[in-house]
C-alpha cells in the first residue's frame, strides 16, 4: 500500500470525529461516514471547536486551522469510501453492528485497502474472519482525546500480514501518534492493565477502605497519576467499564476479573458518571 492521502472515518461521534481531526492536522483528507445527517453535523461541530480552541491556545495558526477544516467532509453514503486510501471503523463498541459495517466497507473500499477498527475489546481475529481481506485487517486503538493523546495500540489478528502491520505503523506516526504492537488478546493491553486498578479502586471504595476523594489522592500523589481511577472510571462511563469487566471474565475465565459489586449496582441505579451527573462524584448539567 502506497502513502495514505485520504481516510475514510465510519462514525462521527467522540472517537471518530477525533481520529478526523487527527487526520485533518496531520495533512490527510478525512471523510466522517454515519447513518445520519445529524451526528456528522455534531461531529463536526466539535472538529471545528477543538481547533479553534488550539488557535486561542497558539497551538495552531488560523491558516493551519482552516486548512485542516477543508480536509473534512461528511456523508452519510457509504460509497465515499470508495476513494480512500484506508478505512478506520469508530463506530459504537457493538459486534452486531460492527460486523455489519465492516462488511459493507469491505465491499466499496479497493482490494489494496486496509480495514482498521478503533474497537477497545472485541476480537480482531473475529472481525478480521468476517472480511474477504482478513491479512490486510487490523485493530487500530486510539485513545481519547484522541488529538491529544499520543498512543496508538496496533493489534494485530491471527491473519494480519507484516505488511498490513507496517503501513498502519507507518500511518500511526504521520498523525504524529506513537504506536505499540500487540496481539489479539482481550483489552490488548492497556485496558487489560487500566480495566482492573479501576474495578480494584471501587472494590476499595465499596468496603469502605477510604473515601473516593482519598482513593484518588493516593494514586495521584503515590503513583504520580494525573486523574484518579474513581474520576476517571466516572470520565471513561461506569457502564462502559463493566462492559469491559464481563468481557474478561468470559475470555478468560479468570474470576480476578469479577465486577466489583458496587460497580455493578452503581450501573444498574443509572449512576454512570459524568454523562448522567452522577457517579462516585456529581456533576452539574452543562
Amino acid at each position: 500500500m502506497g502513502k495514505i492521502g485520504s481516510v475514510g472515518v465510519i462514525g462521527a461521534g467522540t472517537m471518530g470525529n477525533g481520529i478526523a481531526q487527527a487526520c485533518a492536522v496531520a495533512g490527510i483528507n478525512a471523510v466522517m461516514v454515519d447513518v445520519a445527517d445529524a451526528p456528522l453535523a455534531k461531529g463536526a461541530a466539535v472538529i471545528a471547536g477543538s481547533l479553534e480552541r488550539l488557535v486561542k491556545k497558539d497551538k495552531l495558526s488560523a491558516a493551519d486551522r482552516d486548512a485542516a477544516l477543508a480536509r473534512v467532509r461528511t456523508s452519510t453514503d457509504y460509497a465515499t469510501l470508495a476513494g480512500v486510501d484506508l478505512v478506520i471503523e469508530a463506530a459504537t463498541e457493538n459486534p452486531s453492528v460492527k460486523f455489519e459495517i465492516l462488511r459493507r466497507a469491505d465491499s466499496l473500499a479497493r482490494p489494496e485497502v486496509i480495514l482498521a477498527t478503533n474497537t477497545s475489546s472485541i476480537s480482531i481475529t473475529q472481525l478480521a474472519a468476517i472480511t474477504g481481506r482478513p491479512d490486510r485487517f487490523i485493530g487500530m486503538h486510539f485513545f481519547n482525546p484522541v488529538p491529544m493523546m499520543a498512543l496508538v495500540e496496533l493489534i494485530r489478528g491471527l491473519q494480519t500480514s507484516e505488511a498490513t502491520v507496517a503501513a498502519a505503523e507507518t500511518f500511526a506516526k504521520a498523525l504524529g501518534k506513537t504506536p505499540i504492537t500487540v496481539k489479539n488478546s482481550p483489552g490488548f493491553v492497556v485496558n487489560r492493565l487500566l480495566c482492573p486498578m479501576l474495578n480494584e479502586a471501587i472494590f476499595l471504595y465499596g468496603e469502605g477502605v477510604a473515601s473516593a476523594k482519598e482513593i484518588d489522592e493516593g494514586m495521584k500523589l503515590g503513583c504520580n497519576h494525573p486523574i484518579g481511577p474513581l474520576a476517571l472510571t466516572d470520565m471513561i462511563g461506569l457502564d462502559v467499564l463493566l462492559a469491559v469487566m464481563e468481557v474478561f471474565v468470559a475470555d478468560f475465565g479468570d474470576s480476578k476479573y469479577r465486577p466489583a459489586p458496587l460497580l455493578k449496582e452503581m450501573v444498574a441505579a443509572g449512576w454512570l458518571g459524568r454523562k448522567s451527573g452522577r457517579g462516585f462524584y456529581t456533576y452539574e448539567s452543562k
